[in-house]
């Protein structure tokens, strides 16, 4: 495969390391003869670490197969999380670095979820766009302290902490961006 068909969200290898396309930039130098430079944004699969890269349009790159498959998460086996495929029930391990920041928003019975194998091994986590989790510890709402709304800090049932809205109380649930690592809404 050319650098110059590759698409946003294809998976390559480069020096033997999988990858998945983020984000391709093209830039076509004025200069006759000048060659044709592709940027690609790249985040490594597992992990997500990022990696820029630019080929020229005729470089040779090597696409891998990966399939996601909608899966829900199951339960944990020591430090492993165990996701089970909503179609045929097959159960896939993911380890912790496999799933990374994505494990702070993991919960029991975690729908919307995708699980990326690549050569039937599982690789990668994609979350839901949003989750519910629960405010384990947050400071009780100041009444009449100001008239400006100041974000306050909660530590939510994951383990993870997030600044949310003063109105916000101990137990309630909330809906968490699993993109932003932001307060969404209540639950």
């Amino acid at each position: 495969m050319k650098a110059s068909e590759v698409k946003r969200g294809n998976v390559i290898e480069h020096n033997n390391a999988i990858y998945q396309v983020r984000d391709i930039e093209r830039s076509a130098p004025t200069a006759r003869g000048g060659n044709v430079t592709f940027r690609f944004t790249l985040y490594s699969v597992p992990g997500g670490q990022k990696l820029d890269l630019s080929l020229r349009a005729d470089d040779d790159l090597r696409e891998v197969d990966m399939v996601r498959r909608a899966a829900t998460f199951s339960y944990m086996d020591g430090d492993n999380y165990v996701f089970m495929d909503n179609e045929d029930y097959t159960q896939y391990l993911l380890s912790p670095d496999m799933l990374g920041d994505a494990a702070g928003y993991v919960t029991e019975g975690l729908e919307g979820c995708y699980v990326a194998v690549i050569d039937e091994q599982p690789v990668a986590l994609q979350l839901p766009p949003t989750v519910t989790l629960e405010v384990v510890d947050t400071a009780p709402e100041l009444k009449g302290a100001t008239a400006t709304k100041r974000p306050k800090p909660a530590k939510l049932s994951t383990g993870i902490e997030i600044q949310v809205p003063e109105y916000v109380t101990n137990g309630e649930k909330i809906l968490v961006s699993t993109i932003t690592g932001e307060f969404s809404g209540r639950a």
